[in-house]
């Protein structure tokens, strides 16, 4: 006996009174509610069929209580809180926690000699490797859950788990107050975004921002993740996040002993530019050992005035911050979250650096396995080309 044909049905359009089938385009406002299957034939039918369809988010929203908490805001592009913010998670004590846990303030870090840039000994560098090697250990750990749908407060619990595992804390975790164990910064987020219940879509960049504290030394990378087919195959987000990546490799490629510190954002600045970037300059790279945000100051910006050079035994990181925009940045009520001030996307890539007798050791160094990677610049995605 001949089976029936086990092919899905078509689904049906969502439009008001239509009898399409449906196609690709999906509600975007759905999706950000993790609602599914919520497609249309047409784009003049979602719109057409506008004013009864959004009675479902309000349901949704009523159901969950999910909400903006400054809807008033003039937000500057499309990423928007999504609150309640879960607890505040713990790390047991059994793990060394740095001097802010409690308090959230790091009183370590106030009283540093801001002149005085620590040179490690050999037992300290290996401390650093140890913890840096945990470190990216969490970040590919969290990167590999990144996929449309997923929260961002998903994404810290993945990470606080993580970091207990390897027995570890959350470096940002209270750090001055910040409520989350990793910052989490999508689209026009420059940086210290906080995890919500925000769902990624296909389409979205996202910087994961991962800092650990394991057996007293501290280590910090980030990168930034193509959310999506539809991301990885934007001209525009390939463009920004391939040339910071490349410029942060072609900063590392100058650490050696005698290099000067302010040579390194030149070298960051002239790339932004050459593939029509600009350079975010509030933020820069920090000396990284047994404190958070020790000296040096790594600016990544031409024309800088950095003084110092490196030296054997030094350990700091480089991040620099690209825009498809204005280099301008404006700060969410959180006091935390800041985008670009025109709503144009942003992305920052971050390594924890040891100077060697000969070079660089790059202690956050990606493996063989870790997720994401770097993407092939279209033609014609560049200026000039």
């Amino acid at each position: 006996m001949a089976d029936e044909s086990s092919a899905a049905p078509a689904k049906a359009c969502m439009g008001d009174d239509c009898e399409n089938a449906a196609g690709s385009l999906q509600c975007p406002t759905c999706l950000k509610l993790g609602l599914k299957d919520s497609s249309f034939c047409s784009q003049d039918c979602f719109k057409k069929s506008w004013n009864t369809h959004k009675a479902i988010h309000k349901a949704v929203q009523a159901k969950s209580s999910i909400y903006n908490p400054w809807p008033t805001y003039a937000y500057t592009g499309s990423v928007r809180p999504v609150y309640p913010l879960s607890t505040m998670r713990t790390i047991p004590r059994s793990i060394k926690h740095p001097d802010w846990s409690v308090t959230g303030i790091p009183k370590g870090e106030s009283r540093l000699n801001r002149s005085k840039i620590q040179i490690l000994d050999a037992k300290a560098q290996e401390a650093m490797r140890k913890v840096c090697r945990l470190s990216r250990e969490v970040l590919d750990i969290v990167a590999a859950e990144i996929k449309p749908g997923v929260t961002t407060d998903y994404l810290d619990e993945v990470c606080h788990k993580a970091c207990i595992e390897r027995k570890s804390y959350p470096s940002p975790l209270n750090y001055r107050g910040f409520p989350k164990s990793l910052c989490t910064s999508p689209n026009e987020v420059v940086c210290h975004g906080i995890p919500d219940q925000r769902v990624l879509l296909d389409g979205d960049i996202l910087n994961l921002d991962i800092s650990i504290y394991h057996e007293g030394y501290h280590a910090d990378l980030n990168e930034t993740y193509y959310v999506g087919s539809r991301a990885s195959a934007d001209p525009d987000n390939i463009r920004l996040i391939e040339t910071t990546r490349e410029a942060l490799d072609l900063a590392i490629a100058l650490v050696k002993p005698g290099t000067p510190i302010r040579d390194f954002g030149p070298v960051i600045e002239a790339h932004a530019r050459s593939r029509g970037c600009s350079v975010v300059a509030t933020w820069g790279g920090h000396g990284i050992n047994t404190e958070f945000h020790p000296p040096p100051w790594i600016p990544h910006y031409a024309k800088n005035k950095a003084v110092g050079t490196c030296k054997p035994g030094m350990a700091f990181t480089i991040e620099p911050i690209l825009t498809l925009g204005k280099p301008k940045e404006v700060y969410w009520p959180d006091n935390w979250t800041n985008t670009t001030i025109d709503g144009k996307r942003t992305a920052q890539f971050e390594h924890t650096l040891l100077v060697t007798e000969t070079g660089v050791e790059v202690l956050t160094a990606r493996t063989a396995t870790s997720p994401g990677g770097p993407v092939e610049i279209p033609a014609g995605a560049t200026p000039g080309n």
